[in-house]
């Protein structure tokens, strides 16, 4: 992957992630890319953007990976956008980037 940087952002009480989201797909995946322009990364949700269901989708996927609670997730701008931001409360940029490095090198 990709140096990431540019897509982590800290915040006073986590790292705050850039990303680019794709709804309707056929399965979840995050994270599912680089985007370098957009400074961004990219995340999977098979659900629709409708009523909310893709980004509850997307705090799921996020709490998941990161396995922290759904409740230490929110997206703190772009919730009518495919271009988000995501806070992770409690998890620093450092922390963020080595998981994402252990997910992308399997």
């Amino acid at each position: 992957m990709a140096d990431i940087s540019d897509a982590l952002t800290t915040s006073t009480n986590g790292t705050i992630i850039a990303i680019e989201v794709s709804t309707g797909c056929k399965s979840d995946s995050f994270p599912s890319g680089y985007n370098p322009w957009r400074k961004a990364l990219g995340c999977q949700v098979s659900a629709q953007p409708v009523d909310g269901k893709a980004n509850t989708a997307i705090i799921g996927l996020i709490a998941l990976v990161f396995n922290v609670s759904r409740s230490d997730v929110s997206i703190v701008s772009g919730t009518t956008s495919s271009h988000k931001k995501v806070l992770v409360r409690g998890l620093f940029v450092d922390e963020i980037r080595l998981q994402l490095e252990k997910i992308v090198s399997g």
